[in-house]
């Protein structure tokens, strides 16, 4: 019963922030009597149905057969990498599959009608954000990641017994900012995991219309994507801090442990977010960062001639410098 309670106060949580953030994009005004019938059709369409005439797709499957619609059993082929463009739309409120039918055209030639519920599970936008998506979310580039991380882990955590080796956290460098990488992307995880819970239209959106600036978009989603801006920004200096503090073999060796954290971090909190308890993981993280932080701050001093920071004045463990 605990545990239900807590699922429904931190799903009723991020529910009120999302509101209160804005869960879709501020649409255009469409009453301006300047704009015509088909501009403001097409805006109605992008914002409902989230793409609009001449929007581009590629065919993800190997091929699919497009309906030659008044013509009764006529078919044009697709295949695999064919790209088309979105040229009319229609209603048959009758379907008993999908309401809304689309025109696509590959070329002059090469034209038809697919259900949008088709378009949308075989075609991919052919914007590479939209593409890269794809490519994650729908391979098995995802499961690979988890096994390469789960033997680089163990690998790593075997040697680091045996010859205590640098590891993220257990034996960490003398800086927060590895652990912080760790949070940066368990934090991107849950806020990536929330939109497809409790606004996967704001993110479907997203999908078919992609940017990586994070103006002009839901507040949620802008955390998102400032979020994947402050990786790339931590990672140098993350790497830069290795190098000044570890020989280039043993910063090797942290390096595979740190993204294989990342990459467990990444997907624990996509799977305990689908059920609500990634959010009280998130905060034990937080706190175990803001603990960490606290215990560097006993570090005062620094050795004058590698950098290392000392607790007090003396030799130096790391070149065996002297600081007086």
């Amino acid at each position: 019963m605990k545990l239900v309670a807590i699922r429904r106060w931190t799903g009723l949580l991020w529910m009120l922030l999302l509101l209160l953030s804005g869960c879709g994009y501020q649409q255009q005004d469409l009453s301006s009597e300047k704009m015509g019938v088909q501009t403001r059709d097409s805006l109605t369409h992008l914002y409902e149905r989230h793409y609009t005439y001449g929007s581009n797709w590629e065919l993800a499957l190997d091929s699919i057969a497009l309906d030659q619609y008044p013509i009764k059993e006529a078919y044009t082929a697709l295949h695999r990498g064919d790209r088309v463009v979105v040229a009319e739309f229609v209603i048959h409120p009758t379907d008993s599959i999908d309401s809304v039918w689309v025109k696509v055209a590959h070329s002059q030639e090469v034209q038809g009608w697919v259900n949008e519920r088709v378009l949308k599970e075989a075609f991919v936008p052919t914007d590479s954000i939209s593409q890269f998506i794809y490519l994650f979310s729908h391979t098995h580039a995802s499961y690979f990641m988890i096994i390469f991380a789960l033997f680089v882990g163990v690998y790593l955590f075997r040697l680091f017994k045996r010859k205590q080796l640098k590891l993220v956290y257990f034996n960490d460098i003398e800086s927060f900012y590895p652990l912080m990488l760790c949070l940066l992307v368990a934090t991107s995880a849950m806020l990536y995991e929330s939109m497809q819970v409790f606004a996967p239209e704001m993110w479907e959106h997203f999908y078919c219309n992609p940017t990586l600036s994070p103006l002009r978009v839901p507040f949620v989603l802008a955390l998102f994507l400032i979020s994947i801006w402050l990786f790339g920004i931590l990672m140098l200096v993350v790497l830069d801090e290795l190098f000044k503090q570890l020989s280039t073999a043993v910063a090797v060796v942290y390096l595979l442990g740190l993204l294989s954290c990342c990459i467990f971090c990444y997907f624990f909190f996509i799977l305990t977010t689908h059920i609500y308890i990634g959010y009280l993981f998130w905060l034990f993280f937080v706190m175990v960062f803001v603990q960490r932080i606290r215990r560097g701050k006993r570090y005062r001093y620094r050795c004058g001639q590698c950098g290392t920071k000392l607790r007090e004045t003396g030799k130096c463990k790391r070149c065996g410098a002297m600081n007086i």
